[in-house]
């Protein structure tokens, strides 16, 4: 967690917008079921009106409405409207919205204090809804009344015609003196049901319409109006999430890049003692594969760990809002996720840390087979590879089928769960509807909000799938980052002014880390510029090791080594480096082509210059077959070409870098006797004012050193020239008569 920190901290502005972006999405999805709801509600049940005060009543409607008033909803009313004469100078003014107003008095709402409007809504629906209460309970007294004999006690305002209501204003005005109406007000004021606010809507519909209002243009504007809302939110949640989308595919890009260039930076650092620790398969896949998880891990979670929270949370406060009644639904429907997604995930989280380590384990087989093709061959073990890396991957196939076989079973899961709650609230939320508590719409509404906090519940489940494996990305990521490194600069750091080339080996001891013997020990000598300095030995007595040393592969573990007098600790290994010329047992040519593998030595070498360092090398002659020269491609690792002419191409590698010190570690065992001898002769000529180190096998390839060091597990058991080593070293002369006749020898 803390790479993924130290990694996402530069972009901690961005990641805060992403957040605020995050927050409009959410918002705008959250605000889209209440729309939904006004427009089942009011949109489409009551045509667009809402509930409260009409903003226009006819003088007789005011008359009706105040009956069922007590004195202060009265007074409230009074405040908030005003009263047009028909025929006036301000009716004109209202003639186009209320055509009737040329022939009626009508009062129009003008008070525009928000807390007064609410009051006078209140006051409005409770009279409305204590008109139809009274209306129901008295409808025979009321057609008995009016000298109608078809009375009907269970009669409800549908069954009244309206449009003889304001006969009945003498009667009801009758009640309202004897105080027979004050029981009604008392209950409307006291049910706090959705039933008063559904009888207020009709009622001003029933007042509109006298007023000759256009209902249907009402109904058509509030849905338009209504409907571009939710294509305003629909647009804005989409630009927010482009925005996002944008925003966090830039900063997991990046802050992957980032990383990539510090892991491939560190590893270029490695000595070969870190090297060890890590085989070349498991580098690649930590700076590729892993790396590639961490990105993942970014671009989703920036996207969804900000996101499912605010949806979920917000999708719950905003379903309580709507309906606390059924609410209930949702605790239901998030203990289940809870339950399936603790239980799916404890099975499949072992799975997913075990994936990395077998992708490693995939790659470093692949890596050895490709490598060691022809040994493969060779030895006729094809089936035996073949099993080898089918055990591999067979082992990597079978956790990635459970692991996607478990998860697979989550999304159909939570489908089922999310159906049967849709299922629940249907059931649930058509009784509520029955007995007027809930609305059509705040139904969908909240059917709506179940839905997207089981969708933050899905993409939570999601996180959790990606979590665990890039965390463990991120883990072998930091295991390469936190390895010290042994060979570093010092802290007193000198610099060679005029580079001449002299080594001495000071004493020098080495040991393998965590190894129990040295591979050196107590090793002297100095080998000076303008000499040859050739070391031999059986396979195992550390001459590859010790020419390692030089450039700082390893650092010795006793003694010293100088250049020019110099400890090659206090110099920056750069400096140090760039006065070698390396020539690797195994030659390594780049992708490219000739000219560009030895100009890796001196990218500023000129045509010419790498032509003379071909031929000091002995590679004119076949360079000159190919067609395009020095232009002739390179595959990688130099496999279209033979293991002699990458040798002698290494060679013109180093050649080109004009160093003052040359190391030929066993460069030349590809090479016919012929050409080592052209190659030595040529080499004399071309580095005659260098410090010159080789390690070979072949006792005709060193005879000619001006200095010969024999080694014997570790030590160094004979010094000296050719012919004083026959005589004087035992070791180096039984090398010599198994290579060279009688005559050569002498």
């Amino acid at each position: 967690m803390k790479l993924l920190l130290k990694y996402l901290k530069p972009f901690t502005l961005t990641i805060l917008i992403c957040i605020a972006f995050l927050f409009v999405q959410a918002i705008s999805e959250l605000q889209l079921p209440n729309f939904m709801s006004d427009m089942v509600n009011n949109g489409i049940q009551t045509g667009g009106i809402e509930e409260g005060a009409p903003d226009a009543i006819s003088e007789e409607g005011m008359n009706l409405i105040q009956l069922l008033m007590d004195k202060d909803s009265q007074s409230i009313i009074n405040d908030s409207y005003t009263l047009i004469e028909a025929g006036s100078s301000k009716a004109d003014q209202y003639k186009s919205d209320y055509p009737a107003v040329k022939d009626k008095n009508i009062y129009v709402l003008t008070e525009t204090d928000q807390d007064k409007l609410a009051q006078t809504d209140k006051a409005y629906t409770q009279a409305t809804y204590a008109l139809t209460l009274s209306l129901e309970d008295m409808a025979g007294e009321i057609n008995a009344a009016q000298g109608n004999t078809n009375s009907n006690k269970n009669a409800n305002l549908s069954d009244v015609d309206t449009s003889k209501i304001y006969e009945m204003l003498p009667y009801l005005t009758q009640l309202q003196q004897a105080g027979k109406l004050d029981k009604y007000i008392s209950l409307a004021a006291e049910d706090d049901s959705m039933a008063a606010g559904q009888v207020s809507t009709t009622f001003t519909r029933i007042f509109y319409k006298e007023l000759g209002v256009n209902l249907e243009q009402i109904q058509n504007h509030y849905i338009i109006i209504k409907g571009l809302q939710m294509l305003g939110l629909a647009l804005l949640s989409v630009v927010a999430s482009i925005v996002v989308g944008w925003f966090a595919t830039k900063v997991a890009t990046t802050a992957s890049k980032n990383l990539r260039k510090d892991v491939f930076k560190k590893v270029m650092s490695f000595s070969n003692a870190e090297y060890d620790k890590f085989s070349q398969a498991s580098l690649i896949t930590r700076s590729t594969n892993d790396i590639q998880q961490i990105q993942v891990l970014i671009l989703m979670g920036i996207r969804m760990i900000c996101y499912a929270p605010i949806i979920g949370i917000g999708g719950i406060v905003m379903a309580l809002r709507t309906t606390v009644s059924i609410s209930w639904t949702i605790a239901v429907a998030v203990a289940a996720l809870l339950i399936l997604m603790i239980a799916i995930l404890s099975i499949a989280m072992p799975k997913f840390k075990m994936l990395q380590t077998l992708i490693d384990k995939v790659n470093l087989v692949s890596r050895e087979n490709l490598a060691g093709m022809m040994v493969i061959r060779t030895f006729g073990n094809e089936q035996f590879e073949e099993k080898r890396f089918e055990k591999a991957n067979d082992h990597l196939r079978k956790t990635n089928r459970f692991i996607q076989r478990t998860m697979s079973f989550l999304m159909p899961a939570m489908m089922l769960i999310m159906n049967l709650v849709s299922l629940l609230i249907v059931w649930v939320g058509g009784k509520a509807i029955a007995d007027s508590t809930l609305e059509i719409g705040d139904m969908m509404a909240f059917i709506q909000y179940a839905m997207q906090i089981i969708i933050a519940f899905l993409m939570i489940s999601v996180i959790f799938i990606l979590v665990p494996r890039a965390l463990v990305s991120a883990k072998r990521v930091q295991e390469v980052l936190d390895t010290e490194l042994i060979v570093t600069d010092s802290d007193e750091v000198q610099h060679l002014s005029n580079p001449k080339g002299k080594i001495e080996f000071d004493h020098v001891s080495f040991r393998y880390p965590d190894a129990e013997e040295s591979i050196l020990v107590n090793i002297s000598f100095v080998a000076k510029p303008g000499e040859t300095t050739a070391f031999i030995g059986s396979t195992g007595s550390g001459k590859s090791t010790l020419i390692n040393l030089i450039p700082r592969f390893y650092d010795v573990t006793e003694g010293r080594i100088t250049f020019d007098g110099i400890d090659i600790r206090n110099l920056p290994q750069k400096e140090l480096r760039d006065h070698i010329g390396y020539v690797p047992q195994k030659g390594f040519l780049f992708s490219g082509d000739i000219a560009s593998n030895i100009q890796y030595g001196n990218s500023e070498a000129t045509e010419q210059e790498i032509w003379k360092a071909i031929e000091v090398a002995q590679g004119k002659d076949f360079v000159e077959e190919f067609e395009e020269g020095i232009h002739t491609a390179i595959s990688q690792g130099g496999t279209n070409v033979s293991g002699g002419q990458r040798q002698r191409l290494s060679i013109a590698r180093a050649l080109i870098k004009k160093p003052p010190v040359y190391i030929f570690d066993d460069s030349f065992s590809a090479l016919d006797l012929k050409t080592d001898a052209a190659l030595r002769k040529a080499l004399d000529q071309y580095t005659h004012d260098s410090t010159v180190l080789i390690v070979a096998q072949r006792v005709s390839t060193i005879k000619n050193a001006d200095q010969i060091i024999v080694l014997d597990k570790g030590k160094i058991v004979g010094k000296g020239t050719h012919k004083e080593l026959l005589e004087s070293c035992e070791e180096y002369r039984e090398i010599a008569e198994s290579q060279l006749s009688r005559e050569e020898l002498a």
